[in-house]
């Protein structure tokens, strides 16, 4: 039977874990008290313990015992603290030092339990009367539209308030900083009243057509309030075309003003409002999971006093547990009913308006079922992975016997293939780290789907990727030892030379297969966020995106690699094995440049567009952090082209400025370490790991692999080895320091919003309440 503790710590809501009852703590006092306890215990003192525990009812009343404690409710001052609770030890109880320690954590733990439920039940009400709101103004203009639509068809010209303000703000889906810049429409004053069946009106109130600052309002009123509906345009098209109808609806409303004070025409935007309803569906869900996670923090806290009150009758043979198990079933955080109450409101609200009275449908969105993972998946992991060893150890042998690796390898193989090999090695090792990376952050706690806004049905479990790992590299392998093995037996280039290239297209083929098989929700996410990182600045940066773009900035030796192969293949140099045509030609040249700057130029213009949306003048030290690698990365690029002691010194002097300015940003800002006034010496506060020394062998570790980009200018030899695979390993080297990156920045990322309490997403919602002067 696994132990109610490690039940506690599996079923707790990780952001949430500072709130919960300290279980832990009160145990390592339950054990004090046993050491100042000298009275032996029996058998009897289990038998009163569980005669206890059946006089009671977590929800009735019983008989009270002989009592042995006093617990005072003290009243709160205000709404907002809450009742206090203060346990008095009576005077036969054995009054030690230990027992009174205990008692006062204890009730330390019970105020801090109900003030945390007070304060989280107030958000979330908060939010259910905001969403409640929002859906009366929705289903108000969506039933406008319907009636405009049925004018429409019976060629009525009806003005009415559909057309709302589109406005760019960008707020983060985990409640950050609101940075909002709009672009709205200035058209004349015009009031169209129009009632609906239950006597609500809706009308207009159109601005002075004259721009202020380059903005405009557009207010809409509704029930007696001035309404705006704030769209965020968090993509290129969706801003294009709010700009492209904006002056298209300047054009006709300026065109369809009518002589003598007639009245304007101003229509619904249907579009629009579709999306203001998709925004209200997930805000929905998000208040619903949050509903649902704090209904476990009830219940998990409410076993957690039974279990440890238990404990703590077993050690002192009193009978405790009847007596504070009142106050906590009668505390707040157990016997208030709204957050109930609101759950079953949002459901009945999502059914109805969501899901057209369909339950299953609703609670497919409510309550996603997580899907099971099989027994099937670890199998073929362990096959494919003997597989690709297997085949690993082949080709070097046979590579070894062929002399492809020695001092005078085959220069067309080494040129042409190699880079083949090196590419996808490089990619998927990347890739199996980042399963590593998900085992250790799952294993830590670390909630990296909220952090990455994953759908917790459709997120790549490590199992998964592992297995997508193990797959391909025994493809890849397999189909490079055949075509070693062909050239070995003397076929020539012209022969087999398809092979590599037919490889990267089975690649690319499967991973834009419209077909949903292998992992195809993944694949296409995969595709959108490389679109918005090529994009960048167009698109609105979140955590998935920068996240990316720095997995990119450790891999330019691949794009290196990718870029000769294509260029290899699609200029038909491989017809006649003419692999130096590339490098010969000056668009390649100049297109290297442009390769080894691109993932850092992305990840400067990330850094500069949330500057723009955030304000925070640390993205624009950031930005100054890639801006340095792209010089050192230039210099570098030169230093090889021309061979000289003046841009050998350039090349030391960039790029040792670049690697501190790196490794204070790693240390400093990534993992949040290096604090001298931490209670662990150049730590942190707050460790998610247990051993310490892993952190300073990390830091070590990250300082000797960002010293790597010295052997690419000292070019130093290891014997006989072919400087491609000096290469390779120092690029694998890079990624695998970008894979321990990876866990230190998630957890400080976690600790940082574990820090706020945040567990669900804050989705903007469309429709804002604005002052009249506005």
């Amino acid at each position: 039977m696994v132990k109610f503790s490690k039940q506690f710590e599996a079923q707790i809501v990780p952001e949430w874990k500072e709130a919960f009852v300290d279980y832990w703590q009160l145990k390592k006092d339950i054990n004090n008290i046993n050491l100042h306890n000298n009275t032996n215990k029996t058998t009897s003192i289990d038998n009163s313990v569980f005669s206890s525990i059946r006089k009671l009812s977590f929800f009735g009343h019983y008989q009270r015992e002989h009592g042995v404690i006093q617990v005072h409710k003290k009243l709160a001052s205000s709404a907002s603290t809450g009742d206090m609770y203060q346990t008095e030890l009576l005077e036969h109880f054995a009054d030690t030092d230990a027992d009174a320690e205990f008692f006062a954590r204890l009730d330390l733990q019970l105020n801090k339990v109900n003030q945390f439920y007070r304060n989280k039940e107030k958000e979330f009400i908060e939010r259910g009367d905001s969403l409640k709101r929002q859906m009366e103004i929705l289903v108000e203009l969506k039933e406008v539209l319907k009636q405009q639509q049925r004018d429409k068809c019976s060629k009525e010209e009806v003005s009415i308030s559909g057309l709302i303000s589109c406005e760019n703000e960008e707020e983060s889906n985990r409640g950050k900083t609101e940075h909002e810049q709009g672009m709205e429409n200035g058209v004349e004053n015009v009031e169209t009243p129009k009632s609906d069946d239950n006597g609500k009106s809706i009308r207009v109130q159109r601005e002075d057509g004259k721009m202020r600052a380059g903005l405009s309002g557009q207010v809409f009123t509704f029930q007696g309030r001035n309404l705006k509906m704030k769209i965020p345009l968090i993509n290129p098209s969706r801003a294009f075309s709010a700009i492209s109808y904006l002056v298209w609806d300047d054009l006709v409303s300026q065109s369809s003003k009518k002589i003598g004070g007639e009245r304007a025409m101003l229509h619904i935007n249907k579009p629009k409002l579709h999306h203001a309803e998709k925004m209200i569906k997930g805000a929905m869900i998000e208040l619903y999971k949050g509903l649902g996670y704090l209904k476990t923090y009830r219940n998990l806290n409410m076993m957690a006093f039974v279990k440890i009150m238990k404990k703590f009758d077993k050690a002192t043979n009193k009978q405790v547990l009847p007596i504070y198990l009142k106050v906590v079933e009668t505390s707040y955080f157990n016997s208030s009913d709204k957050v109930t109450k609101l759950s079953d409101e949002v459901e009945e609200i999502f059914i109805k308006y969501f899901a057209h009275e369909d339950r299953r449908k609703a609670m497919k969105y409510l309550k996603p079922t997580q899907r099971q993972e099989s027994h099937g998946v670890t199998f073929f992991i362990g096959l494919f992975a003997g597989s690709f060893v297997a085949l690993l150890v082949g080709y070097v042998i046979m590579a070894h016997i062929i002399g492809m690796y020695g001092p005078r390898p085959d220069t067309i193989y080494m040129e042409t293939v190699y880079p083949v090999f090196s590419m996808f090695s490089l990619m998927f090792l990347h890739f199996f780290l980042y399963g590593c990376n998900t085992f250790m952050w799952r294993k830590a706690r670390i909630n990296y789907s909220f952090i990455f806004e994953f759908k917790s049905t459709k997120e790549l479990k490590y199992r998964d990727v592992f297995l997508i790992c193990t797959t391909s590299m025994t493809v890849v392998m397999g189909v490079l030892f055949v075509h070693l093995t062909l050239v070995a037996k003397g076929y020539s280039y012209a022969q087999v030379h398809a092979i590599p290239a037919f490889l990267l297209l089975a690649l690319l083929l499967v991973l834009v297969c419209p077909f949903n098989v292998v992992y195809k929700s993944s694949r296409y996410c995969l595709l959108r966020v490389i679109r918005n990182i090529v994009l960048s600045p167009l698109y609105k940066v979140v955590m998935l995106d920068f996240f990316m773009a720095d997995q990119l900035c450790s891999q330019v030796h691949m794009l290196r690699d990718l870029e000769y192969v294509a260029c290899y293949y699609m200029t038909r140099s491989y017809k006649n094995q003419d692999w130096d045509y590339c490098r010969r030609t000056k668009y390649y040249s100049d297109l290297a440049y442009a390769v080894s700057f691109l993932p850092y130029y992305w990840r400067a213009m990330q850094c500069a567009r949330r500057w723009f949306d955030e304000g925070q003048t640390s993205h624009l030290v950031n930005l100054g952090k890639y801006v340095s690698a792209m010089l050192a990365a230039g210099a570098k690029l030169a230093y090889e082209k021309e061979k000289s002691g003046g841009w050998f010194f350039i090349v030391v002097v960039i790029s040792s400025g670049a690697t501190v300015y790196q490794l204070y940003w790693d240390f400093v800002k990534d993992w949040g370490l290096l604090q001298p006034r931490s209670k662990n010496p150049w730590l942190r506060d707050e460790l998610l790991l247990r051993r310490k020394f892993i952190y300073y062998i990390s830091m070590g570790l990250n300082l000797v692999l960002r010293l790597a980009w010295m052997q690419t200018v000292l070019h130093y030899k290891f014997g006989k080895v072919d400087h491609r695979i000096t290469n390779l390993f120092l690029a694998a080297l890079e990624v695998i320091r970008r894979g321990q990156w990876n866990f230190y920045r998630l957890e400080n990322e976690h600790l940082n919003n574990a820090g706020k309490f945040r567990a669900v997403k804050t989705v903007p919602l469309p429709f804002h309440e604005v002052d009249e002067e506005d």
